[in-house]
């Protein structure tokens, strides 16, 4: 499997040259320890990618030729994630989970409960850490990061998906109960490890979302999109 790596101005024509500068080619370099003939994955992230050769080294750039390109499509449903935010380095290992999950979007949200805070500096770490995230799962699209919303923005969202969850522990239903298919467009709500209070369970429900549960074990908030993701994969026959 080749390493990825994501530039802005993506070479595609065959045969053509290209400069490989910047953190990832350091990377590449001194880390991977990357040789002349080798070859690397290039990617503008919206899908385009490039296959291409090594062709010389210097101390902070690589020199490469492109040997193939082509355009990954989007997958024939796309994921939403509205994720509440969490203390410290758990809304960052929720990113990353939600990344290698498959979602589209990620939305982050101020619930009622939670402890965390976005600062523009965490937006800007958060998107980065997507970018990383996409990188080492070979996505060649990077999932979008907004926010933050609070629960009558969440909500308000709601009408624009075939299909909206809301986890949650006291649910009736199971995940896989709720889900049908034909869906092109899935919202899925997680909340804080507080947990939603009956206030914003009662506007999501309210707006159109299903409330659904995914077994005995109760996830932590970090760890519960990657679940219901991988769920919703297998139910929609995408894996």
């Amino acid at each position: 499997m080749l390493t990825l790596f994501f530039v802005a101005d993506l070479p595609t024509k065959v045969g053509s040259a290209y400069e490989f500068a910047g953190d990832d080619a350091g990377h590449a370099i001194r880390v991977l320890r990357t040789q002349i003939g080798e070859s690397l994955a290039l990617s503008n992230g919206l899908g385009a990618w490039s296959v291409v050769e090594v062709i010389a080294i210097a101390k902070k750039s690589m020199t490469v030729r492109v040997t193939s390109s082509g355009f990954e499509e989007a997958l024939p449903v796309e994921f939403t994630v509205a994720q509440a935010l969490t203390k410290g380095d758990r809304i960052k290992e929720a990113i990353e989970l939600n990344t290698a999950g498959g979602a589209d979007v990620i939305l982050l949200w101020a619930a009622a409960r939670s402890i965390g805070k976005a600062t523009p500096d965490l937006m800007q770490k958060l998107a980065m850490t997507a970018r990383e995230a996409s990188k080492q799962t070979r996505r060649n699209r990077i999932p979008f990061v907004m926010g933050v919303l609070d629960d009558k923005k969440i909500a308000a969202e709601i009408a624009n998906y075939d299909l909206a969850i809301v986890l949650h522990e006291s649910a009736v239903d199971k995940l896989s109960q709720v889900v049908s298919t034909g869906v092109k467009k899935v919202l899925v709500i997680i909340g804080p490890e507080g947990g939603l209070t009956d206030e914003e369970l009662a506007l999501f429900a309210s707006a159109g979302a299903k409330v659904a549960h995914m077994g005995r074990p109760i996830f932590r908030s970090a760890h519960a999109g990657m679940a219901a993701l991988s769920g919703l994969n297998a139910a929609l026959k995408i894996w």
